[in-house]
């Protein structure tokens, strides 16, 4: 089961990692345009989900990784998708973007 993390709770989850995490946005490159999120003491990695499987590498096996889109429907899948590839540190951002307008920063724009 993949853990779900709410953007209110975001902050409190990376502070309580060893290690700081990737954010992988799995969005297409007109949502990173429209809006997005720099959240301190976390990378973000922009791979759109249908291109995942070629760019894994991009990803490093024992780093957190806290997945987001839109919706959280997309970065759910991408979630289950790199636990089953090794990945155990794997966490959905809930809600994605558009609840992280609303519940972390209202001046991300909501589409």
């Amino acid at each position: 089961m993949i853990t779900q993390v709410r953007p209110a709770d975001f902050a409190a989850w990376v502070a309580s990692l060893p290690s700081a995490p990737v954010v992988l946005d799995v969005r297409e490159p007109w949502e990173l345009q429209t809006a997005s999120i720099r959240p301190e003491g976390v990378t973000v990695l922009a791979i759109p989900m249908r291109e995942l499987p070629n760019r894994l590498t991009e990803l490093t096996i024992d780093q957190p990784v806290a997945c987001l889109c839109h919706g959280g429907v997309r970065s759910l899948q991408v979630a289950h998708f790199l636990a089953h590839n090794g990945f155990e540190q794997v966490v959905n951002i809930a809600g994605g973007i558009h609840a992280w307008s609303q519940e972390v920063d209202a001046s991300v724009p909501r589409y």
